[in-house]
């Protein structure tokens, strides 16, 4: 039987395109030095059934953007500091999902209510895990998977805050959906609460999402310094009203700083001299 050709996430045919010969080479290499340490060049192109002079021009190609270097002792080649750089998104992504859910579990159980960690991902903030709280009546909703707008929730407002003006400029390009009365629907307005929420650290959407649904949320950095979610808690407002917040607030601080630690994000300055 002939194999069935994959399907994209687009819902296209991947088998039907024939692959280009230089990027398949190129990713041959990658993968024939991960078996590998090192590896000659004569040794890549037998490995590949090509020229020397063609493995030749592939490394060097290879080696102007880091993801191999040559071992300049032997002549040979490995594989290089480039590729940590690749790899560091899609492990921050794995980190997250995993250190997130010990961090919403142990908020969870701190503040006995529904805890998130979310991020932005096309213009929306998508929450990525969730612990349910303990009360009798709580929130209802499953939000794991769930697009958020960013101007009506608290954390789609944190991220849409501290990210780049790309996000902004995107959202700004249509109108602000109202969807409780409480909704903030105004540009300027949103724009003076990102301005808010910068300064003091965190950020609130009381009712703006789910009418009588309250939230808080403060951001979380990477090892790089780097903005990579946020995490929130989220209650009926008569047990979470904007008098109470400060207190859902120590906790969520102390999840923040664990989720940071976790992901090797560091507050303390090492040039610092100790006292």
């Amino acid at each position: 039987m002939a194999e069935k050709n994959a399907v994209g996430a687009n819902g296209a045919d991947v088998g039907a395109a024939a692959p280009i010969q230089s990027v398949d080479r190129a990713l041959q290499i990658l993968e024939l030095l991960t078996d590998s340490p090192t590896l000659g060049t004569s040794d890549i192109a037998r490995k590949l059934g090509v020229h020397r002079s063609t493995a030749s021009r592939l490394l060097a190609t290879l080696e102007a953007r880091d993801v191999v270097e040559q071992v300049s002792d032997r002549g040979a080649y490995r594989l290089g500091l480039g590729l940590l750089r690749m790899a560091y998104p899609v492990s921050t992504r794995f980190d997250l999902a995993r250190d997130g859910q010990v961090v919403c579990d142990a908020l969870a159980e701190a503040t006995q209510e529904t805890s998130n960690v979310a991020i932005l991902d096309g213009g929306y903030a998508v929450t990525i895990t969730q612990s349910a709280g303990q009360r009798m009546v709580g929130v209802a909703g499953q939000y794991v998977g769930q697009r958020a707008p960013l101007h009506a929730t608290s954390t789609g407002k944190l991220l849409l805050a501290y990210v780049s003006g790309r996000a902004w400029d995107q959202l700004s390009e249509g109108s602000l959906e109202r969807f409780t009365p409480a909704t903030r629907t105004n540009f300027d307005q949103l724009a003076e609460e990102l301005e808010e929420i910068r300064q003091r650290g965190w950020s609130s959407a009381v009712g703006e999402w789910e009418e009588g649904i309250n939230a808080l949320a403060i951001p979380v950095w990477d090892a790089t310094g780097e903005l990579v979610a946020a995490v929130s808690v989220t209650a009926p407002d008569f047990r979470m009203p904007e008098a109470g917040f400060e207190q859902f607030l120590s906790s969520l601080r102390i999840a923040g700083k664990d989720f940071e630690a976790r992901l090797g994000f560091s507050r303390i300055d090492p040039t610092t001299p100790s006292m």
